[in-house]
């Protein structure tokens, strides 16, 4: 039944279905999973990165998590070079409200802007949606601390944890196990590793499978941190989630 009204973004089926925009979703659900956590003192992100060839060169900058202004940052799952654009247009907006009202740009507000552009790509001709979710973190001095989540339809919602990409379904059902309102930030980076072991496609955690990033305050101010591939490593070994690498005779 789907066929004859899967070709156009713009056309509703008889059951009130986009499915362009669901196609879209489906193909987040192939790619590597992301998960953020909203801690008492801070957000987690963290991201799976899909090495698929022991040739290529892993990215010396950040592939699945990106800074969009000095208060947010983002996680991503889906198409990178579609992430690209709306990442570059997310920093445009951040920096033009500050520019025009020399403070930073709400957080809800910067992702609510985004979002609209993404919701024009599901309703005029000619146009395909963007095939990619993001996890946004980020602090305001409306709000506090905030994680939004958004999908191909221009929808987002706040979450106090939330998990994209490929198993999504099964990390967010650990998630909502095991979150505690009164998280801490140390505790959420154990929790975050916890689940991603858990819902991994590969068999173990390693530092080059994986990326981690933490919003949160320090000295007053909102500070944005990767952790190096060097902290990751000893971190999964302390949490028992890899083997320590073995000693060179």
């Amino acid at each position: 039944m789907s066929r004859r009204y899967d070709s156009r973004t713009t056309i509703f089926s008889p059951e009130g279905r986009l499915y362009q925009v669901e196609y879209a979703m489906e193909a987040i659900g192939n790619a590597g999973s992301a998960i953020g956590i909203l801690a008492r003192d801070g957000v987690v992100l963290v991201g799976e990165k899909k090495v698929t060839s022991k040739l290529l060169q892993t990215s010396k900058s950040t592939e699945k998590m990106y800074k969009i202004d000095d208060h947010v940052a983002c996680a991503v799952a889906g198409i990178m070079s579609d992430a690209n654009i709306l990442i570059n247009t997310a920093r445009l907006q951040a920096q033009r409200y500050t520019f025009t009202y020399q403070e930073p740009m709400p957080v809800e507000q910067l992702v609510q802007s985004l979002c609209d552009t993404k919701q024009g790509y599901t309703q005029f001709g000619g146009l395909r949606p963007f095939g990619v979710s993001f996890l946004f973190a980020g602090w305001d001095k409306n709000f506090g601390f905030q994680l939004y989540m958004s999908d191909p339809s221009g929808n987002y919602g706040g979450w106090k944890a939330a998990s994209i990409g490929a198993n999504n379904q099964a990390a967010q059902s650990m998630l909502k196990q095991d979150y505690k309102d009164d998280i801490t930030r140390e505790e959420a980076v154990q929790l975050v590793l916890k689940v991603l072991s858990k819902t991994m496609d590969s068999t173990s955690l390693t530092s080059e499978k994986l990326e981690l990033a933490e919003v949160f305050l320090s000295s007053g101010k909102v500070k944005y941190q990767i952790m190096s591939p060097e902290s990751l490593s000893q971190l999964l070994v302390k949490s028992g989630l890899t083997q320590p690498p073995a000693e060179a005779s």
